[in-house]
């Protein structure tokens, strides 16, 4: 509960020190909520529970079964999150292209091994509802911004693209596809940045979950061990 009350006050505090010169520090202004305390101390002003599933949840999970503090928890999630897998997709962000390069673009990508940023989940078999929603956002409240539109050909070329390939099971866009547009727009252009944005978000999440773990005497998580000679008679098969 320690750990949740300060990570406004900690990330915004290196938010306002790695970008703007430690000017502009504000104190915790307790006729706000934890989300907007968050927003004022980094300087913004406007108004504006994860599941275990993925990198970041996961690793606070495994992390605190060992009974670890929460404080390395967090730390050991937030380095799950800085993966371009993961969290760090939405830093992949960029304008000025024709629809064939993009696809161009896209295809030079999957050739040389690697993935498209944002699209392709484990659990999700459409469309991520919070992409959605985003991007309903978005469509509202800055409907001309350059890098909306970059998002919206994206959407309409990889789709295709991930179908035609054959080994993606989910060609749709995740959360990550569109929220760095947003953050962009609305002056958090610090790309380096936005791990840390999510984590503090997620946090809310996986320490809760952490105290039911420990109020429910949950045991250590042991990976599944596979011995040379198991894989052997695996693949001689």
């Amino acid at each position: 509960m320690n750990l949740i009350a300060k990570l406004p006050a900690i990330t915004a505090t290196i938010y306002r020190n790695t970008y703007h010169g430690g000017k502009g520090l504000r104190a915790v202004d307790v006729n706000k909520d934890w989300a907007a305390n968050f927003c004022h101390m980094l300087g913004f002003d406007d108004p504006n529970d994860h599941e275990g599933g993925n990198v970041s949840a996961h690793t606070s999970h495994l992390v605190g079964s060992a009974l670890s503090d929460p404080y390395l928890c967090i730390g050991a999630a937030i380095n799950g999150l800085a993966g371009p897998l993961h969290a760090r997709a939405n830093q992949e962000i960029g304008d000025n292209y024709t629809e064939e390069q993009l696809k161009d673009f896209i295809w030079k990508t999957l050739k040389s091994g690697k993935v498209v940023p944002g699209y392709g989940h484990a659990v999700l078999r459409k469309t991520d509802p919070r992409y959605t929603c985003l991007r309903e956002f978005a469509q509202k409240h800055m409907p001309n911004d350059p890098l909306l539109k970059l998002v919206a050909d994206v959407y309409k070329v990889v789709p295709p693209i991930l179908t035609e390939l054959g080994k993606v099971k989910n060609p749709w866009p995740n959360a990550d596809a569109h929220n760095g547009v947003l953050l962009q727009h609305f002056g958090l252009t610090e790309l380096d940045y936005y791990t840390v944005f999510i984590g503090i978000s997620r946090s809310l999440g996986v320490l809760a979950q952490m105290v039911w773990s420990r109020a429910l005497g949950l045991p250590i998580e042991r990976p599944k061990s596979i011995s040379t000679d198991m894989l052997m008679k695996q693949y001689a098969k």
